[in-house]
């Protein structure tokens, strides 16, 4: 079934590189198909726009001359071999400007990349967790429009994807604030054409031993660069400032850019007050610092000197926010969780963080997008635990983690208002969100997703088991909507050590049937038996009778999958049911559907059109059009193995109209081809190739591999219709190859009868006889009639071409 809510079944996630794949020897013999396949007469795929990620450039820039100039020349750099430099690593201490540097060197030179640009920061030095080449991977491939569905689960895989599409691109890639080589390695491109810049407190050695960098080590400003940079925010504020006080401000600053524009704006925001006295105020600061640090580092000194020299500036209001920020879960944050986490309305917030802007303690990135320094970050948290009582502290933390958690649950009920919800009790001392549309809850979703799997890990931390197994529930169908794998799986895991260590069974049940879809998603279908078991003797033993028919109808799917349809009656007929007795109807129309689906595959043709004109009935009336396109689906398979063309037709054109309507690719790709097949049935070929073009293209795009390969399958049967057999061999080979990399033993044996039928076609009897071998091995594992009768099939025709 398809369409949304917690039963989604999804396919594969991998993506295919037509230009690598070729058919096995085993597959064609003496003629293995190498290179593109291509339909005749179809036009290519509208082109994603390049994604243009890099932060704005840096106000207050100066000099850096001889760092521009050495950076510029790397891109005229030949390593002996026709190649350019493609990998440069910027080191230096903490605040000296790399992150500065690096951006005003990108938009210099991003012409020279028009295939776009990709930023991340990699938090390597932040006080909570740091990003992790899965994590960023994900993004990036979001990013060069791959969708959910595609990107794999596995992260060598994910690695590879992102290699081949930025294979033919020219594209800058900025990989800010990395701790490790390991961080950094598997982000790198696999080709010359692309960009790296690496930014780091570490020398990161292995980049430039064995992956060819050139490392750049950014030193502290020059004296006269740091008083121009000084001046250029004080001079408008104070004209009469003495140099050599200037001199000295910089001086007590050691010349870091991050310590210098904080200083400049404490003095700029005070032109009646002499410069001599703040420079006291700063000697002051520093001297209680020195007596309170180890001195081993000067430059880490300096900058916190002038961190505390301007925190103690602040209003008190205003130094509450801040420290308090060091609270957040997640590096960055929007005024709404900020007012959230402080407790203040939120238009007073706005002024408290336009506060902190101004004094340069706060980084107003993107429209309501907010974040610290990583230093200024772990300096609010130190004064937060200084200044801020414990009971205070989680007050505070449990007040922001309730906002995530309750804004997330708002932003659920809008996306998928079908999906069901677990019960929350909202304190009354938080106002989440409210969204007026899906799609603002969507974008929500995508902007706060860092800080959702913080929120989670920050919850679990505190000991918070409640918040940690909610949260995890909450964001498992958002997380599974998104195909992502490693928030998914790390949140639940979170989830179900706290519903354990609650003793909470029915949490537990929630988590277990959380990581039983998540590895269901990811094809790890033993894993996911295991959790869903667990998960119904739980609700089994707790008599939760929803749970209960909810894990039975997972067991069902997992039926289908594996092809075990009798498995799959008995648990669809249990699932249907519980929901029959408590009066569930949209799930009884699901399982209807999927009771539907099982006889189909049990070629039970008139016992499936009842039980989908039933399933139809129920989605009509409470307005399920995704359940009710899917229903229309398996209706048209049903009256077309019955010979009622006409109706087949009529209920597959209703799916698709659906599909458009609702705007939703995964539909209509996955519809076209049982539109093809129909138009097949009727004499109409060409039309027919036509609809596989359009959703083989779709599901590339979309990332079902194993629907992919059935829509290529589709092709081949078209050309095979149309006489033209050698293309049809090229179609079936690469849906064999995708269907065998998956394990997919059903729809390879059905693909290698349509590939033996082409090689027929094209005069190539022998070489048909192993697949029709391999084909009736394959099928002969499966006791059902639709198998019987394929093996049934297949004996004939090896007949057949045995006396030929």
């Amino acid at each position: 079934m398809i369409g949304g809510g917690a039963d989604e079944r999804r396919e594969s996630h991998s993506h295919v590189n037509y230009s690598e794949l070729s058919g096995p020897a085993d597959l064609v013999q003496a003629r293995d198909v190498h290179g593109g396949v291509h339909f005749h007469g179809g036009g290519a795929p509208s082109a994603e726009p390049p994604p243009r990620q890099l932060p704005g450039d840096v106000r207050g820039f100066v000099n850096r001359h001889q760092e521009l100039t050495f950076l510029d020349s790397l891109l005229a750099t030949d390593q002996g071999d026709g190649q350019t430099i493609t990998l440069t690593v910027i080191t230096g201490t903490a605040g000296v400007g790399k992150t500065s540097l690096a951006l005003r060197w990108a938009h210099r030179v991003r012409q020279h990349f028009p295939d776009g640009q990709l930023y991340v920061n990699l938090r390597g030095y932040d006080p909570g967790q740091p990003a992790t080449p899965e994590q960023v991977l994900d993004r990036f491939l979001r990013a060069l429009g791959v969708p959910a569905a595609a990107i794999p689960a596995d992260s060598e895989d994910r690695a590879a994807l992102y290699r081949s599409r930025l294979a033919d691109r020219r594209m800058l890639v900025v990989l800010d604030n990395a701790a490790t080589v390991s961080q950094v390695r598997p982000l790198l491109p696999g080709t010359g054409a692309c960009l790296v810049i690496v930014t780091s407190r570490s020398r990161l050695s292995g980049l430039v031993a064995r992956d060819g960098g050139r490392r750049l080590t950014l030193d502290m400003l020059p004296e006269d660069d740091a008083i121009a940079l000084l001046d250029r925010i004080i001079s408008p504020y104070r004209a009469d400032d003495d140099p050599h006080e200037v001199a000295e401000l910089a001086r007590l600053c050691a010349r870091l850019p991050l310590a210098l524009r904080i200083a400049a704006e404490r003095a700029a925001s005070r032109p009646l007050m002499p410069l001599d006295e703040l420079i006291q105020d700063l000697r002051d600061e520093s001297a209680l610092w020195d007596a309170l640090s180890t001195g081993d580092d000067d430059e880490a000194d300096a900058v916190r000197t002038v961190f505390a020299w301007s925190y103690r500036a602040l209003a008190e209001e205003t130094a509450r926010v801040f420290r308090l920020l060091g609270l957040h879960p997640g590096p960055e944050f929007s005024a709404a969780a900020a007012a959230a986490l402080a407790g203040v309305p939120r238009p007073r917030i706005r002024q408290l963080l336009d506060a902190l802007v101004g004094a340069h303690l706060l980084e107003h990135r993107a429209p309501d997008r907010y974040q610290l320094h990583d230093l200024l970050r772990a300096y609010a948290l130190d004064q937060a635990r200084a200044l801020e009582p414990e009971e205070q502290r989680q007050k505070v933390l449990r007040r922001i983690l309730d906002w995530y958690l309750l804004t997330a649950d708002a932003a659920l009920a809008k996306t998928l208002p079908f999906d069901r919800r677990i019960e929350l009790e909202p304190p009354a001392d938080v106002v989440p969100l409210s969204f007026a549309s899906g799609a603002e809850a969507d974008a929500w979703y995508d902007a706060e997703r860092d800080n959702l799997v913080a929120a989670t890990r920050a919850a679990a931390r505190a000991g918070l088991h409640r918040t940690t197994w909610q949260l995890a529930a909450v964001l498992r169908s958002v997380f599974m909507h998104r195909n992502a794998f490693d928030d998914w799986q790390t949140t639940a895991q979170l989830g179900l050590t706290a519903a354990r260590a609650l003793s909470d069974r029915y949490a537990e049940a929630e988590l277990l049937e959380s990581l039983g879809k998540a590895a269901f998603q990811a094809r790890r279908l033993s894993e996911a038996a295991e959790h869903h078991r667990a998960a119904l003797e739980i609700r089994r033993q707790l008599g939760d009778r929803f749970g209960e028919a909810v894990s039975a109808n997972a067991l069902g799917l997992l039926g289908l999958r594996h092809r075990r349809l009798d498995d799959s009656l008995r648990h669809f007929h249990q699932a249907l049911t519980i929901f029959e007795e408590i009066g569930n109807r949209r799930w009884k129309a699901l399982l209807l559907c999927n009771l539907g689906e099982t006889c189909y595959e049990l070629a039970r043709l008139p016992e499936a059109a009842d039980l989908l004109h039933r399933a139809l009935a129920i989605q009509r009336e409470i307005g399920d059009r995704g359940q009710e396109g899917n229903s229309l689906f398996f209706l048209s398979m049903t009256w077309r193995e019955s010979g009622r063309m006409a109706e087949a037709r009529e209920s597959i054109e209703a799916a698709l109209t659906i599909a458009r309507d609702a705007g939703n690719p995964v539909w209509r790709a996955h519809w076209l081809v049982e539109q093809a097949r129909v138009l097949r049935a009727m004499g109409e070929p060409a039309a027919a190739l036509e609809a596989v073009h359009t959703a083989a293209t779709l599901q590339r795009q979309v990332g079902d591999r194993s629907r992919e390969a059935m829509a290529l399958d589709g092709a081949g049967e078209a050309y095979v219709d149309l006489g033209q057999p050698e293309e049809a061999i090229r179609f079936h080979v690469l849906a064999a190859t995708i269907h065998r990399q998956l394990d997919d033993a059903w729809q390879l044996a059905l693909t290698l009868v349509h590939l033996a039928t082409a090689l027929t076609q094209a005069g190539r009897p022998a070489e048909a006889i192993p697949h029709l071998v391999e084909a009736h091995t394959l099928a002969s594992q499966f006791p059902d009639a639709r198998a019987v009768a394929l093996c049934e099939r297949i004996g004939p025709e090896l007949d057949h071409l045995g006396d030929i």
